[in-house]
Parts: C-alpha cells; sequence; structure tokens
C-alpha cells in the first residue's frame, strides 16, 4: 500500500484527500477545489481506491450507491410483479396440477403464462431470494466501504487544522476580536458550552462539535435493514417458517403440513348461514344462502416419540378445538386457520353387480373413494377387481383414461367382473353417466346404486419465528431514519494567533441556517470577526457575471 506524505510530516493511506492530521489537500483535484469536499472527512475510500484484482472489482460493483439503487428498484418490480395475480398459499387447491389448471381457468392464457414463469410463487422462488441476498450483500459492503473510514476519521479529529483546510471550509472568518483579545478564547468557550457543542482546546485552539451521532444515522438504516433481509431470509431455513394449506375431510385424520409429529383430526364441518340472496363464490359453490360462520371442530394429537414418522399410530390427543375464521387453534407457536370450506365432496359410492338381462344383483360393492380396495368379495363365486381408478377423471390420451387430480370430483373406474357364468371376468369403463366395455357386450355391468357426501375444511398451517427479527429491524431502521433526519453533525474550529487575528471554520452535514444560528450567537457574545458563506458569494459572483453579459 502507497502512502501519501503530507507537508505536516503525516503518513496517509493512498486515496486519502485531505491529511487526516492537519486537513490540508493531498491531491491536485482537491487542492483545486474552493471548498473542501468533507463527505467522507476526505478519507480514503477502499472502492475509490483500488480496482486492480477480481476481488476489487466485486467489492467495487456492490459498494457502488447506483448498483444498490439499481438493486433496489429491481427488488421492488419484482415484488410489485408479485401482487399482480394472488400467490399460491392464498388460494384454495392442493396439488401442483390443481394450481396450473386454477391459474388457467381464472385468469386465462395470462394466468398460464405467470404459472409457468414461477410468478405464482415469488416469494419463496431461488430467483427472488438471489436478489434479496446482492441487496444485502450490496448494503454489507457499502457500509463497511464508508462507515469504517469515516468512524476512524470523525474518532482522530484535531483540534488544531492547516491554514488550507481552515479556507476551504464553507463558513469561515478572519480578523481581529473587537473586544478584549485575551479573553475571547475563554468566551468562545463558554458560548460554545451554552450552547450545548462538545469543546476541546488546545494551546490557542478551540473545536467545538456536537451531533457527531447523526453522522452514523444512514449506517443504522443499514443495520435495520441487513437485519430485515437476514429474517426474510431464514424463510428459507426449515424450522423458521411455515406457510402451509392442507384440505381435511369430515372424519379424516392427516399430518399437519409443516408441523412435525402432529396429526389433525376434522370430527365435524358447521355451517351456518344467513337468510338472504348469495353472491360471490357461495354462487360458484351452489350454496342457498350466504355463510354467517364457518367452523371445523378437530382434535389435535401428537405422535408418541417411539412412533414412525408419518404414521398415524399410537396418537396422544393434547386437545380439541373449534377453529372460526379469525379464531385459529395455536399450539407451540404454530396456528391452524380456518381459510376455506368444499361442501358435499364425493365420499363413497355404491354399485350394484346385476345381469343385465334379468336385472338380478348379485351384491353391493362401496367404494371409499379416497381409499378404495383392489377386491371386493361379493359370495357366491362372484367378485369385483378394481383394475383403475381416476378420482377427476378428464379424458383419454391414446386410449388411456387420465385423472386431472387426485380428488374425486368425477371419479370412473375399470371393474373386472368375475361371475360364477364368466369366471375369466369381464371388463367394464365406467365413469358418471358413461360406461364403455372394450371387450365386447358383456352379461354383467355395474349399476349405480347411491352415493355418499361429505364436507371437508381448507386449512392454513403457520409458523414464524422470523417475526422478532423483522420487527426488531423496522425498529432500528425508523430509529435511523430519525437519526439521519433530525439531527446534524455541527463543527466549529476557533484559532487565535499571537497579534490578535482570529481565523474561524465551521462546517455541517446539513441545515446551515441552524449552525449560522449558532454562529451568530457567538460572534455577538465573543467579539469575533463578520464570518462569511463562501458557497453564497460564489453563488452571488457568478449572478453579478450573468447579468453583466447579458447587458453588454
Amino acid at each position: 500500500m502507497n502512502k501519501i506524505l503530507c507537508e505536516c510530516g503525516h503518513e496517509n493511506s493512498e486515496g486519502t484527500n485531505l491529511c487526516q492530521k492537519c486537513g490540508s489537500p493531498l491531491t491536485e483535484e482537491e487542492k483545486s477545489k474552493k471548498i473542501a469536499d468533507m463527505r467522507y472527512e476526505g478519507t480514503a475510500i477502499r472502492s475509490k481506491t483500488y480496482n486492480k484484482s477480481i476481488i476489487d472489482k466485486i467489492w467495487n460493483f456492490f459498494s457502488s450507491v447506483k448498483v444498490g439503487i439499481a438493486l433496489i428498484i429491481i427488488n421492488l418490480i419484482a415484488a410489485s410483479i408479485g401482487t399482480i395475480l394472488p400467490q399460491e398459499f392464498y388460494i384454495s387447491v392442493a396439488t401442483d396440477a390443481e394450481k396450473k389448471q386454477y391459474y388457467s381457468d381464472v385468469y386465462g392464457w395470462f394466468g398460464e403464462i405467470y404459472y409457468a414463469l414461477g410468478l405464482s410463487d415469488l416469494y419463496s422462488s431461488l430467483w427472488f431470494q438471489i436478489l434479496v441476498l446482492m441487496l444485502g450483500v450490496s448494503i454489507i459492503i457499502a457500509s463497511i466501504d464508508r462507515g469504517f473510514p469515516l468512524h476512524k476519521s470523525l474518532k482522530n479529529q484535531r483540534v488544531k487544522r492547516h491554514i488550507n483546510f481552515m479556507r476551504r471550509q464553507r463558513v469561515v472568518a478572519n480578523g481581529v476580536a473587537t473586544g478584549q483579545q485575551e479573553q475571547t478564547l475563554e468566551l468562545v468557550e463558554q458560548k460554545l458550552k451554552n450552547l450545548k457543542y462538545k469543546v476541546r482546546r488546545e494551546d490557542n485552539a478551540v473545536m467545538a462539535e456536537k451531533g457527531r451521532f447523526s453522522r452514523y444515522g444512514a449506517y443504522v438504516n443499514h443495520v435495520g435493514l441487513i437485519v430485515f433481509i437476514v429474517g426474510v431470509m431464514l424463510h428459507l431455513v426449515p424450522g423458521f417458517y411455515v406457510d402451509e394449506s392442507m384440505w381435511l375431510r369430515e372424519g379424516e385424520t392427516r399430518a399437519i403440513p409443516g408441523m412435525d409429529g402432529y396429526f389433525l383430526k376434522n370430527d365435524k364441518f358447521i355451517l351456518e348461514t344467513y337468510d338472504n340472496d348469495p353472491q360471490g363464490e357461495q354462487l360458484k359453490q351452489g350454496i342457498n344462502t350466504m355463510a354467517k360462520n364457518y367452523q371445523t371442530n378437530v382434535t389435535l394429537y401428537k405422535q408418541a416419540d417411539d412412533a414412525v414418522p408419518g404414521q398415524a399410530d399410537n396418537l396422544q390427543e393434547v386437545k380439541s378445538y373449534e377453529i372460526r375464521v379469525n379464531h385459529p387453534l395455536k399450539h407451540d407457536g404454530y396456528g391452524v386457520y380456518q381459510m376455506d370450506y368444499r361442501l358435499n365432496e364425493l365420499k363413497t359410492m355404491i354399485f350394484d353387480l346385476s345381469n343385465k338381462a334379468t336385472q338380478e344383483s348379485l351384491g353391493q360393492i362401496s367404494i371409499d373413494l379416497t381409499n378404495p380396495q383392489d377386491e371386493y368379495d361379493l359370495g357366491n363365486g362372484a367378485k369385483v377387481r378394481l383394475m383403475g381408478y381416476y378420482p377427476d377423471f378428464s379424458g383419454f390420451k391414446e386410449g388411456v383414461p387420465q385423472t386431472a387430480t387426485q380428488t374425486p370430483n368425477n371419479p370412473a373406474f375399470i371393474f373386472k367382473m368375475i361371475t360364477p357364468e364368466t369366471p375369466d371376468g369381464e371388463t367394464s369403463f365406467v365413469a358418471i353417466q358413461q360406461t364403455l366395455e372394450p371387450d365386447g357386450e358383456n352379461m354383467y355391468k355395474m349399476k349405480f346404486s347411491n352415493v355418499e357426501m361429505r364436507n371437508m375444511s381448507g386449512l392454513m398451517v403457520r409458523h414464524d419465528k422470523t417475526i422478532p427479527m423483522l420487527f426488531v429491524g423496522g425498529i432500528i431502521f425508523m430509529i435511523g431514519v430519525a437519526i439521519g433526519s433530525y439531527w446534524n453533525h455541527r463543527r466549529i474550529w476557533i484559532e487565535q494567533f499571537e497579534d490578535g487575528t482570529i481565523r474561524l471554520a465551521a462546517h455541517t452535514n446539513k441545515n446551515w441556517f441552524g449552525i449560522k444560528k449558532d454562529l451568530d450567537a457567538l460572534t455577538s457574545h465573543a467579539h469575533l470577526p463578520q464570518y462569511i458563506d463562501q458557497h453564497e458569494l460564489d453563488n452571488i459572483e457568478k449572478a453579478e457575471t450573468e447579468k453583466e453579459g447579458k447587458t453588454s
């Protein structure tokens, strides 16, 4: 690392613009400026100094303010795209096929493209998480790149400064005090302390400072954002965040997704309605009245420690609860919410094995549509084998029956009917209002007899350990905003020479009106020479020059 030697004898790191001891300008560019660049106290910034190795280039890329702003805009645009259509965890379907069909049916071709691009599950997608991670890396590197040098420079400020440093501040004064000169610095100290400045004195020089902490407001913001982003990224870590949906039929016991070791049983679904006309979703579901309340009476079970994970054996009852809208079942940090329901789902279909000619029945079979058997024995040499089951029959593809989902919305079956008259069996394809006999005319048929219905509850399982972290990150960010918005860093340097001459310089990172008000009070109290604002003088000179040019 090259060193830059100042005329005062202090060695400064390469890239330093103002000597960190006396404040004298070190580069030709800085010397050419009438007012010193005090943004980072003239200290060396790594990203503005080194650009040779690949590490330097990566560091400089992420430390760039333009890159940081671009990443923020890209993240905002990406996040807003995810709000165009509802995300997957807000829709009441379970399987990927059902989700794809939902977006296609409800939103048409746009929904198909939206789902195909993965925008329907945007906030959990890998590319969105990479964008968030890049933003976090940018914030961290930018904070280190600028924050550490700034802190070091502010911590090691000197009372006496070089004449070139004093002259090149925006607000300066140079002249003789009008009062008793031997008391000037004592009056200065007294007044500055009354104005709540922290005053340091070294021989015939005084430095006063207040509000230094305001320079760290932006970095406090960065800390809050980093904490918030870490909380968002932890959503991908198993155990920190659960947002799962489950459909639970009446009488069914299922493992709770995301809540390992726990099972939930739907004891009963209850729907209470108003006596008025239905609207919206009620019309779609064929409900004659509007829902006033819908709830699921459930029993929560916990699996024994020695049980096989995922199997509903040796369950221990934990509690019973009535889950209603805004009244979730809560246990061990998890919440199970009532989100949706479906009425009159097919539960069981009953068929008669009957002779087509005589209509004589050889017996009935009852098929549980969620757990059908492979074979049903009717006795007397008659039995029915279930060769194929298609819960949501959607047609044939190359002669093979297809099912759209695993939900029994439109069940279809391939039966092999074995009777004493047909020991080799007869094959029949049976769907709702459709029967096919692929091997020719059969003697027997599966005649639909009856159906049993049941209701189904749509539940949402949520668990979020990152909420405290997100809350803390938000508070830290707002503290940083307040620090940066309502306070400012003010500094005043005053030096008195043997001939009575007073040299004054002042700087603030914002609110020049405030520091000038302090200087007015200080000048009046200590009888100091009147200060000038070099920035305002330059503006006046430019205005007069332009005026003269127009006149000529």
